[in-house]
């Protein structure tokens, strides 16, 4: 059974009320209750975290991580600056899957770049809350397969 960990970054806890007209309505309770039901139909399980500090979020993927056979990130702002996340995701050396519910290249131009996805397996980005879902469906699918992080 695949073990994957997912990490939801800064102001994630307040989806469904903040800004919806960018993040939507579902709420990160829902996130993770499709990703609940989606690893269960896998034969898999998640471990779902959310923090507001990058420190937090630091600790998890040292602790957490070297137990998971994978990981699912949507790191917020994080993902735009934070060289320490993207030194502890490619320290952990397992497949990780970057997710961003808006699509981050039609929106202001600070948020275009990326420092965590390339050391990230693959990105999805635009697709609401279905992002983690399809993130989960390929990130099994590339442990079936043995693909391992290049």
């Amino acid at each position: 059974m695949a073990k994957i960990l997912v990490l939801h970054g800064p102001n994630l806890n307040m989806l469904g009320s903040r800004q919806p007209e960018i993040y939507g309505t579902t709420t990160l309770e829902q996130i993770n209750d499709q990703l609940r039901r989606k690893a269960n139909s896998l034969g898999s399980e998640v471990e779902v975290y959310q923090s507001n500090s990058e420190g937090e979020l630091i600790d998890i993927i040292q602790k957490k991580g070297a137990a998971s056979d994978g990981l699912i990130v949507n790191l917020g702002a994080y993902t735009h600056y934070s060289i320490a996340l993207r030194d502890a995701i490619a320290g952990l050396s397992k497949p990780t899957i970057e997710v961003h519910l808006s699509n981050i290249y039609a929106r202001e131009p600070f948020r275009h770049t990326s420092v965590t996805a390339p050391v990230c397996r693959g990105l999805i980005t635009g697709l609401g809350w279905r992002g983690y879902v399809l993130a989960l469906e390929a990130l099994i699918g590339l442990l079936q397969e043995g693909e391992e992080i290049s």
